[in-house]
C-alpha cells in the first residue's frame, strides 16, 4: 500500500471573519465576507494559550473543502 501525500493544508481554505456570537465549548458563529454566519471552534494553540475570543473580535478561520458549514479559528487579530 502507498502513502497518501496529501498534505493536510492543500485541503483548507483560510479566510477572514468576524465573530457575531458566543456559544457553548468553545464554539462561536462566524460571518463571513459573503454575510454567511457558520460555527467555528477554537484551534488547540489558542485554547492553550488562553486567546481571549469575543464577539466582534476579527479571526482567522479554517475552512475544509469537504465541509464548508464548519470551521477551525487558527489566529485573533488584535
Amino acid at each position: 500500500m502507498s502513502k497518501n501525500n496529501l498534505n493536510e493544508t492543500e485541503s483548507k481554505i483560510e479566510i477572514e471573519a468576524k465573530v457575531v456570537e458566543l456559544l457553548s465549548n468553545d464554539k462561536f458563529k462566524v460571518e463571513l465576507p459573503n454575510k454567511k454566519t457558520i460555527i467555528a471552534y477554537v484551534s488547540g494553540k489558542i485554547r492553550i494559550n488562553n486567546i481571549r475570543i469575543l464577539p466582534g473580535d476579527k479571526v482567522r478561520i479554517e475552512l475544509s473543502q469537504y465541509d464548508p458549514t464548519q470551521a477551525r479559528i487558527t489566529y485573533r487579530f488584535k
